[in-house]
């Protein structure tokens, strides 16, 4: 029996990596599956001989993440990288994504599921513009646990004073633009990724940081969904009618398939459906064709109700007395992902949850420099840009507020001609 056999599992954890060029994301990601004995030998094998290759004595681990061969050659990391991972406690998701800016959109991206953020800062050089960039961009995306790693400790010989004077920096610098107030926690920890200081194991050299090990940390993040009651939330996907003449049991049957986007319902609730306002009561909840007792978040399951109520792909069921507002006017943050500049003249496709609804914009209120977090006039957007913007729909859709609830205070903004999307957006 291992030391582990009596921990509970803590379920999934999807956590992100950030920070500037060359901080040692990649490293660092290395460095977890490799003290965590996740690597197969043939792969470490691999890596071992383009180390060799390059003349560097020790194994360079972030060649396990840089997936491209472009990123491997230039030492980058560009596109967003996921990685897989578990202890004997709990499951991950990593997502690594790149620092530069020109790929804003990549890290808006993989931070938009992630709920927890390890931001690195290079000890020799402190809180950057990138740090502060990154900084902004996971309060945006309402990461709620932010670990600040200080790397490369090694290379400041460990030194205590200059580890609080980052530390202090960076606390000045979050105060100042107000992030994360009440909203997430901040840990922090100093560490040496290329050694393994502080990552899984604890570091003899910087005995005077008596704080949990990076993977410590991980091991205890609550993870998504857990920390508070979340109202249910329910968009249908598909209405189910099987045709099997030769049952009788299935002459009737009508369930409603779709994923629990937050959380739970069980038979007897009394559920409102939107945007007719109908209500009824659950007479089942499935899972292929199995009832269950209950169905929580993230979970895909059928609902069947006791009523005929017209309900079809695009509506959403929810709990009554917790309905969300109908809204054809829509004020949210915007990242925008398209090459091709967002236009006023033009009417896009706003994908929210199941439902797809035109849409033009109304108003740019102002557009955000990620660099120094200052508000910028502007009146059109460009690929990476963030802006507070307002959009008019031609159908309401049923959103709370992101802060709130990631799933339903989230939308995707499409191009009508090419049908790609074009934006990601989050629900003021």
């Amino acid at each position: 029996m291992s030391a582990h056999d009596n921990i509970t599992d803590n379920g999934l954890l999807r956590f992100m990596t950030c920070g500037s060029v060359d901080d040692g994301k990649s490293t660092l990601i290395g460095r977890l599956l490799f003290d965590t004995k996740t690597i197969l030998a043939d792969t470490l094998t691999a890596i071992e001989k383009t180390s060799k290759k390059r003349g560097m004595e020790a194994v360079d681990l972030s060649l396990l993440t840089d997936g491209l061969q472009a990123e491997r050659e230039q030492g980058i990391t560009i596109d967003v990288a996921y990685r897989y991972f578990s202890t004997g406690t709990r499951k991950y998701i990593i997502a690594d994504a790149p620092g530069h800016e020109q790929y804003t959109r990549n890290m808006v991206t993989a931070a938009s599921t992630a709920n927890l953020a390890i931001i690195l800062i290079d000890a020799r050089k402190g809180v950057l513009t990138q740090t502060r960039r990154h900084s902004y961009l996971a309060h945006l995306v309402g990461i709620p646990h932010i670990v600040v790693a200080v790397n490369k400790m090694d290379l400041i010989d460990h030194d205590q004073a200059k580890y609080e004077a980052i530390i202090a920096e960076y606390k000045a610098f979050v105060a100042k633009m107000g992030l994360f107030e009440g909203r997430a926690d901040i840990q922090f920890i100093p560490l040496s990724a290329l050694n393994g200081d502080n990552v899984v194991d604890r570091s003899e050299t910087m005995a005077w940081y008596q704080g949990p090990t990076m993977l410590d940390i991980l091991e205890r993040a609550p993870g998504a969904h857990s920390e508070r009651t979340e109202a249910f939330r329910f968009p249908v996907q598909f209405v189910c009618r099987p045709q099997d003449s030769a049952n009788p049991e299935l002459h009737d049957y009508r369930g409603f398939q779709g994923r629990i986007e937050s959380g739970s319902v069980k038979v007897g609730d009394l559920l409102t459906a939107l945007p007719n306002g109908r209500e009824s009561r659950v007479k089942a909840v499935q899972i292929g064709g199995e009832n269950i007792a209950e169905g929580v978040t993230e979970q895909s399951v059928t609902i069947l109700l006791e009523d005929e109520i017209d309900i079809s792909r695009g509506d959403m069921l929810v709990k009554s007395g917790e309905v969300p507002e109908q809204k054809k006017e829509v004020e949210a943050m915007l990242c925008w992902l398209s090459e091709t500049p967002l236009s006023p003249a033009r009417t896009y496709l706003i994908r929210h949850t199941t439902r797809t609804s035109k849409a033009k914009l109304t108003g740019v209120a102002f557009k955000v420099d990620v660099n120094s977090q200052e508000h910028v006039d502007a009146t059109q957007l460009s690929m990476n840009d963030i802006a507070k913007v307002s959009w008019k729909l031609a159908q309401p859709v049923f959103a709370d507020a992101y802060t709130d609830n990631r799933a339903t205070g989230a939308f995707i903004v499409i191009d009508e001609s090419t049908n790609n999307t074009v934006g990601a957006g989050m629900v003021l």
